[in-house]
């Protein structure tokens, strides 16, 4: 979400993703090599409605702000990215279901046939970690509950698969973020 004025706007994909997803109007605004750019926005007023709906869809948002002058500007206004939310670092009381906690979980590839666990219980700001058989992670997932899975972009087709069972047999199913394989050694 980038703020502009009395909206917060979004342009090009994120513009087409969330129109459809928070069932706003796609628009266009001015031009970039010669092909009309996607936008969409929703009020600041509303903002926090629109942010838990995009949450609740799995998505992660960033928000930027003005944090330059607009009355003394000259040329663009400049902003900053003062906030991230996603499924699973949610801690805005506004935003949280009052009957699930915000769990990421992330899942490595420990070799042997084995998968290390760690998840935080953001707002609780509990830490658990854990190792389990391959043929196991499914159940584990299922147990914790995340919000959000944390997994290395090389994920491998058996875990693959582990996951996207737990994922379906969930009671909700949990956002998947793909990170890159350095990110877990």
């Amino acid at each position: 979400f980038y703020r502009m004025g009395d909206f917060y706007e979004m342009f090009y994909a994120d513009a087409e993703k969330a129109a459809g997803l928070l069932d706003i109007t796609l628009t266009t605004r001015g031009q970039s090599a010669g092909q009309p750019i996607p936008m969409a926005g929703v009020p600041f007023h509303s903002v926090e409605n629109y942010l838990a709906r995009l949450i609740q869809a799995g998505e992660s948002v960033a928000i930027c702000e003005q944090v330059g002058d607009v009355a003394t500007a000259k040329g663009p206004v400049e902003r900053k990215v003062v906030r991230v939310v996603t499924p699973g670092t949610l801690t805005d009381t506004e935003l949280l279901n009052d009957k699930s906690e915000s769990i990421l979980l992330a899942v490595h590839n420990g070799g042997r046939g084995r998968r290390g666990l760690a998840w935080l219980a953001v707002t609780q700001g509990e830490l658990h970690l854990a190792e389990c058989p391959v043929g196991e992670l499914a159940a584990w997932v299922e147990r914790i509950g995340p919000s959000e899975l944390l997994v290395a972009a090389d994920l491998a087709s058996a875990d693959e698969q582990a996951l996207q069972a737990a994922r379906a047999g969930s009671r909700r199913a949990p956002a998947l973020t793909r990170r890159p394989e350095w990110q877990f050694d």
